[in-house]
């Protein structure tokens, strides 16, 4: 899932979509556990997708706060004085 999709989500949808792919990746877990699984790599999609999702909550949830997403502002580094 591409982020600009997840964006477009509203927050129920969202939610309902970690959701599903919580659940798909929990049955994907016991396949593995079981020998029968057809694509593995299927795992790493979906924790990556969950990952993204998760993100972009948070990123939104810091922006209706009024805060800067990704941490605090910049500041300009204090310099030492010069040894002479």
């Amino acid at each position: 899932m591409k982020p600009l999709e997840i964006r477009e989500l509203s927050e129920k949808e969202r939610d309902e979509k970690v959701a599903d792919l919580s659940q798909e990746y929990f049955n994907l877990k016991f396949q593995v556990a079981t020998g029968k699984i057809e694509d593995p790599s299927r795992l790493k999609f979906i924790r990556r997708d969950v990952a993204r999702i998760r993100t972009i909550q948070q990123e939104l949830e810091c922006q209706a706060q009024g805060e800067v997403a990704g941490g605090d502002e910049k500041q300009a580094p204090e310099t030492a004085p010069d040894k002479k």
